[in-house]
């Protein structure tokens, strides 16, 4: 049976076993062992530790597992209502085979390499999961640590805890505890938090409304508190307030939620705290509580909803308070925090986690939809130049040039998300801010990259990758959900660029002079311009000349900033939004080159291979440089950062790397470590993919007919023949000239 650790963590021992299934057709026996498909092998490339890390048999190799296992096959004809009804079906089947759910909540990695695994496999089934165990249980369980914390200050005896420590002691002492009383968890145990770890109840995340999204901080939906019942009271006062698109119908069983609603108290706005609120129960909706599905969404189908609440009751404890603040006993509000925008988004921590996982299932994607088009490139024959001979598709630049860019960017997306899990993890206090800007930077980019991969992929592999068995069309659609999920990109680089624009710009060495002027009227260098000297194979040149494209879009933000006389803050964020925007991108471009250059410089060179991990990484890197500095060309030259040499220089160096790379694209896809049962689900994936749309009924089937031997025409009797009139004797005659005489054999 498969079981987390304490600290969230499948054990890699287990395995599933038929406990594990959604039905009994889906259990798995001996016969389906996964062994193979989950392990690496000792041969396996080590690119595949460099995009996974080193414990992938700990982190990764469980979910992999997973991924392969039969309950998360594909049911090709599903329809909508058993689509979903198949995604809470896995979620039970995860839920059942941990341990400790407590320790996946406080797990960020375990959370995020669940996502990257299954969410290629069933977006559904990940929106759900990760709504219920990082949006709802990890609110609770933060809230536990917030209020302990409080306690522990209050009593001055300086212990603070973690979500981490809370969860880590539920699971020490083994499942049972781990699914108990919350009282173990803390104060937030007055709410029993038993039938959410055993998935009796299902927990769901209501916080955006109609109205208000990206500006969650102005919700409007009201919690009044009730003196004399000690308790809030729950309101949706308009149709804007309506809470949008949590998944809060019945299907999947009961649920409750985390509702963010403004705190009155006595008629004071205190602001957005998340109250505790049971919803549904196995039938419908509980009283005060109206619940109407949405139009389905483009994508795999969620039960989101259109929620609202008409004066439901929850008691004091329902109110996830701690340092945001808290109604004491005597019914007083007290805060640690007087901003009101500081206390929500206190509140809502959780949706940094959230962040990392959409990062985490967009890089899952892009790898999957790559691997696929990498691999139908090489099964899909055309007809080659010479005499009709028939070629991969990929044999031909047009086709894996851009594919091999692709690869190059997923590598990156990679990285830069293991670099932001690091960050993120190892934050202190004095560079959390950083390290949370980093976060939401990263999901914005890798979201983004993911969009470009899979739109690419699914051009390279046609009309095929338009039918929905091929799996593409539904990543596709899964990825416009992560890049508006947990903030919508947009708004996450423009709360990155303001921060930005007012804090330090990455320093890049100066620059000998300022533009090209210094060349003569022949084109040729006097030797005093700088970068004339620099070479494009040169990593530390392209580190600089990455550090300066973000410096160059900085300054141009604040310049232009500066030419809107102060007074209208509008007026000047709009000034300078187009390039702070660019410079964001710029930022996240170097942060990912950064984590690329770790990452070659901590991979040695293995001389078992040709060419080596080493080499094959280090020529994805500059690729993935190359081809960013290619689009900042201009604005480098101008600011004195490039030679012009180098643009002529630039598109030759990356065709060479495409050249370089092209017929190492297939390792370097079996580098990403997916699953053969995976694959499987998607006909595109084999090489004998025209099986999928072979007819057992076609005319080629058939056994050929035998033709019919014509009959014999009739003889007539001997007496009918007319007898043959002699034929007289052809007298000799010469040979004609130049024809060629052939004597007569002797007798």
């Amino acid at each position: 049976m498969k079981s987390f650790d304490q600290t969230g963590s499948l054990d890699p021992a287990d395995s599933l076993d038929p406990a594990d299934s959604l039905d009994a057709a889906d259990s798995l026996d001996a016969a389906d062992s996964l062994d193979a498909a989950g392990s690496l092998t000792p041969t396996l490339d080590p690119l595949t530790r460099v995009l996974f890390g080193d414990d992938f048999d700990g982190e990764h190799a469980p979910w992999r597992r997973l991924a392969a296992a039969a309950p998360f096959r594909r049911r090709p004809g599903a329809s909508s209502g058993e689509r979903l009804a198949m995604a809470y079906g896995r979620l039970r089947t995860v839920n059942d085979a941990l341990d400790s759910p407590a320790g996946l909540v406080a797990d960020p990695r375990g959370l995020a390499a669940l996502h990257e695994w299954l969410g290629p496999v069933d977006p559904a089934f990940t929106t759900v999961a990760g709504i219920h165990y990082n949006l709802f249980l990890g609110s609770l369980l933060d809230h536990a640590e917030s209020e302990a914390e409080s306690e522990a200050e209050s009593e001055k005896d300086g212990a603070r805890g973690t979500a981490r420590d809370l969860a880590g002691s539920a699971a020490s002492a083994g499942p049972a505890a781990s699914r108990g009383s919350a009282a173990s968890l803390g104060s937030a145990g007055q709410a029993d938090l038993a039938d959410f770890f055993a998935l009796r109840r299902v927990g769901t995340f209501l916080c955006t409304e109609v109205a208000h999204g990206n500006d969650a901080v102005a919700v409007e939906t009201t919690a009044t508190y009730d003196r004399e019942r000690d308790g809030f009271v729950l309101r949706t006062p308009h149709a804007g307030a309506q809470k949008f698109m949590p998944n809060t119908s019945p299907a999947g069983g009961p649920k409750s939620g985390v509702v963010a609603a403004r705190l009155l108290v006595d008629g004071t706005d205190h602001g957005v705290f998340l109250f505790l609120t049971p919803l549904t129960d196995s039938v419908g909706a509980l009283p005060g509580v109206r619940v109407r599905r949405l139009p389905a969404r483009l994508g795999s189908p969620v039960d989101h909803c259109l929620t609202a609440f008409d004066r439901v009751f929850v008691g004091r404890e329902a109110l996830l308070g701690g340092a945001q603040g808290r109604i004491d006993e005597d019914g007083e509000f007290r805060s640690e925090q007087s901003n009101r925008r500081r206390r929500f988004l206190t509140s809502i921590g959780r949706v940094t986690a959230g962040k990392l996982s959409m990062s985490a299932c967009a890089v899952g994607s892009a790898r999957v939809t790559l691997a696929l088009a990498v691999r139908y490139g090489g099964h899909r024959h055309i007809s080659g130049s010479r005499g009709g001979e028939p070629v991969p598709v990929f044999a031909h630049r047009s086709h894996h040039g851009p594919l091999v860019g692709a690869l190059a960017t997923v590598f990156a997306m990679t990285l830069l998300h293991r670099t932001a899990l690091d960050v993120w993890e190892s934050r202190t206090e004095a560079d959390a801010d950083e390290a949370e800007r980093l976060v939401a930077v990263a999901k914005g980019w890798i979201s983004w990259r993911a969009r470009e991969v899979i739109v690419e992929s699914r051009e390279r592999c046609g009309a095929q990758a338009l039918l929905e068995n091929n799996g593409m069309t539904e990543l596709l659609a899964g990825i416009e959900g992560v890049i508006t999920a947990e903030g919508d990109n947009v708004a996450i680089y423009a709360k990155a660029a303001a921060e930005m624009l007012f804090s330090a710009a990455p320093a890049p060495a100066p620059a000998p002079v300022s533009s090209p002027s210094s060349f003569s009227s022949s084109g040729q260098e006097d030797g005093s311009y700088g970068p004339a000297g620099r070479e494009l194979t040169d990593p530390l040149f392209l580190n600089e000349l990455l550090v300066a494209v973000e410096a160059v879009w900085l300054a141009r933000a604040r310049r232009r900033m500066s030419q809107v006389p102060h007074g209208d803050s509008l007026a000047r964020w709009n000034a300078a939004s187009g390039a702070a925007l660019r410079a964001v991108e710029a930022y996240a471009y170097r942060r990912a080159s950064e984590a690329y250059a770790v990452a070659v410089a901590g991979l040695k060179s293995a001389p078992a291979s040709s060419p080596s991990a080493h080499d094959l990484l280090r020529s994805l890197h500059r690729l993935f440089a190359l081809q960013w500095i290619d689009r900042n060309s201009g604005d480098l030259l101008a600011a004195g950062r490039l030679a012009p040499r180098h643009l002529d220089e630039l598109p030759e160096a990356v065709e060479q790397l495409i050249s370089r790379l092209a017929g190492h694209a297939p390792a370097l896809v079996e580098s990403f470590a997916l699953p053969e049962e995976m694959l499987a689900d998607w006909p595109i994936s084999a090489a004998g993919y025209v099986d999928a749309y072979d007819d057992a009924e076609g005319a080629w089937h058939a056994a050929p007919a035998v033709p019919a031997v014509p009959a014999a025409p009739a003889v007539p009797p001997v007496s009918a023949v007319p007898p043959v009139p002699a034929v007289p004797p052809v007298p000799d005659a010469p040979p004609a000239p130049g024809a060629l005489s052939v004597p007569a054999a002797p007798a």
